[in-house]
């Protein structure tokens, strides 16, 4: 319930929803209603003839009700017959008959006008449900550590977001109709056919129970379904999601038949798990219906006996508007069974919705933490610890000062934490033991924007957009004029390149930059780094994935990049840092060597061998 609650709550304001929708679905309960009580005049008038002189008698008797207004449904049925009858003297039967049936269709018609309203309205509210959600969804993704994603796929994270949140959305809207509009159409016809037969209608109401106890009991069922089937889902979504992401690696290793099969078996749990769902979603809709004749025989048998009996009280036309009045009872009973299913799938992607909206953030704006606005001395790692997963270290005892305006470079084996090292400056993840300070202040003590705000970070694999070449450099500033993107590009050594382009700076580059090649999106990342004009730059393995000659003009960029920036390279060719002020070697999480290129040389230690299998130019 509690969920179902949070749920509702994205339907807020109410005022936009359920007033005029209750008001609606009450006029299209009234002219429903109203549709059925014209069905007796219109059978008394085709099957029992009265003469003139019966309705003369029915005039004259109904003349004092008409004159005195009472808001009942005796008044206006009296009123109806009063002009029915005075019609049907002065024009006869069939102008009686067009009377009624015109009647018949303006009432239709304004139930399904205010009908269609009140569907309007649920529009409105499921695409609120649909807009506030996905917000709420996106700003929460947006805004979470790195740490987040190294738990869970994509793919089913894609999947919350998209067939999640529409099947509440979905269970929203028919939790409305479960509420309002079902309820009132319930007691609406019941009240009706209280009105007309009060034994036969308390039957009614006894059995009725019978079939939301079934009906309850299936979708209880189909609940537990449900949520193997949506988190199949999201594994489905995951394998989308890498066949595309990885199509280079699938055809070149030639892995179709490894990927397809195993597609295919989360396939096939779908299929069986959606199945099994959808064979008891089904089976609501039969049951329902089943029990509805049953009760329905089963009012019919007790009618049948009150009239053997004589104490029925109707005549045959008022018990089959009462027997069309009991089955219009039966529908909206059906519809909540429906609906009731829709909101159990709902309340279950609800669930797995709020899973991630609930997630706690571990990166976070401590209470006070304030601005950091000039980085102004340096940057000190002072015994840093840090592991992923505890009691596997990735980071031990790390003591590091970088003066402002110096290089440091990062070398090691694959695994040493050179990366891990770079990643706990910008506070992608916190550190385990030790602390990391700039200009004597922990980091931990300033806000997460004002901290990011002093880096730019250009990394191994460009990270750019589906856009154009402009929007990519501009990412994320504001107030940049097109001088100083041009600018930025110029530096980055991208101006040339993209001239030649057909559409230059507003060349659309495609998803993740596909349509550049690798130094042309390194190059472009290095533009929007230096249009960032960041005092401190990370940078981890940028020129590594490059050929010879990408290599020299992403190199030359760089260089120019770091001019006057305190900047921590991470470095797979050597050749790229021989220039650093300070060059720390790590190996297991340790530093095992520190000291400039020479120094480092002269040792004749890790370093050295590293620099004696790669060959400088």
């Amino acid at each position: 319930m509690k969920n179902f609650l949070r749920l509702l709550n994205y339907a807020r304001p109410w005022r936009k929803f359920w007033p005029g929708y209750i008001i609606l679905a009450v006029l299209s309960v009234i002219f429903g209603i109203a549709n059925y009580s014209l069905i007796s005049p219109i059978l008394q008038l085709l099957f029992e003839s009265p003469t003139n002189e019966q309705v003369a008698e029915n005039i004259a008797s109904l003349e004092g009700t008409v004159h005195n207004f009472a808001f009942t449904m005796d008044w206006f049925k009296s009123v109806f017959l009063y002009y029915m009858d005075k019609i049907f003297l002065a024009g006869g039967p069939l102008k009686a008959l067009l009377f009624v049936c015109a009647f018949l269709a303006g009432a239709s018609l304004l139930s399904n006008i205010t009908r269609y309203l009140s569907q309007t309205i649920l529009v409105r509210m499921r695409t609120h449900i649909m807009q506030k959600l996905r917000t709420d969804l996106f700003r929460k993704v947006a805004s979470m550590d790195v740490g987040f994603y190294h738990s869970r796929q994509k793919g089913d994270i894609l999947s919350r977001i998209s067939n999640d949140v529409t099947e509440v959305q979905n269970g929203v809207a028919d939790s409305f109709h479960m509420i309002f509009r079902e309820p009132l159409l319930i007691i609406g016809f019941l009240s009706y056919c209280f009105y007309l037969s009060p034994k036969l209608t308390v039957v009614t109401l006894v059995t009725i129970p019978v079939s939301a106890l079934v009906i309850g009991g299936i979708s209880k069922r189909l609940k537990k379904k449900a949520i193997t089937t949506q988190s199949l889902m999201g594994r489905i979504v995951s394998h989308f999601d890498e066949a595309i992401s990885g199509i280079r690696i699938i055809k070149g290793f030639n892995a179709q038949k490894y990927v397809q099969d195993s597609f295919e078996k989360t396939n096939l749990a779908h299929k069986k798990s959606s199945r099994k769902m959808l064979y008891r979603q089904q089976l609501s809709h039969p049951t329902s219906e089943f029990l509805g004749i049953t009760i329905a025989a089963a009012v019919l048998l007790y009618g049948g006996w009150l009239q053997i009996n004589g104490s029925l009280g109707m005549d045959m036309s008022t018990f089959s508007v009462y027997i069309l009045c009991y089955w219009s009872v039966l529908e909206p009973a059906k519809n909540i069974a429906k609906a009731y299913t829709s909101i159990q799938r709902g309340m279950v992607s609800g669930e797995r919705l709020f899973l991630i909206l609930d997630a706690e953030n571990k990166i976070r704006n401590k209470e006070n933490a304030v601005q950091l606005k000039d980085f102004k001395h340096k940057i000190e790692y002072r015994n840093v610890d840090f592991y992923y997963n505890q009691g596997i270290p990735v980071l031990k005892n790390i003591s590091v000062e970088i003066p402002k305006g110096k290089i440091l470079a990062l070398v090691g084996q694959s695994g040493a934490g050179k990366s891990t090292f770079a990643d706990l400056l910008p506070r992608f993840y916190d550190v385990t033991g030790g602390g990391i300070f700039i200009d004597g202040h922990d980091i931990r003590d300033y806000t997460l924007d004002s901290l990011t705000a002093q880096m730019g970070i250009v990394t191994q694999e460009s990270i750019l957009f589906n856009g154009t070449i402009y929007e990519n450099i501009a990412f994320g500033m504001e107030n940049v004029s097109r001088e100083q993107v041009i600018e930025a590009a110029k530096v980055a050594n991208a101006l040339e390149f993209i001239e030649h382009l057909p559409q230059k700076f507003e060349t659309n580059i495609g998803d993740r930059g596909e349509n550049l090649s690798g130094g042309q999106r390194q190059r472009i990342a290095i533009a929007r780094a230096v249009l960032k004009n960041p005092p401190i730059l990370i940078l981890d393995e940028a020129t590594s994935a490059l050929d010879t000659e990408s290599e020299k003009l992403v190199q030359d960029a760089l260089y120019k990049l770091m001019q006057n920036r305190t900047s921590i390279v991470i470095a797979h060719r050597l050749s790229t840092i021989r220039y650093a002020d300070e060059i720390i070697v790590m190996k297991g999480g340790e530093i095992v060597e520190q000291g400039n290129h020479n120094t480092l040389i002269n040792k004749n230690g890790i370093y050295a061998n590293l620099c004696a299998m790669q060959v400088f130019s």
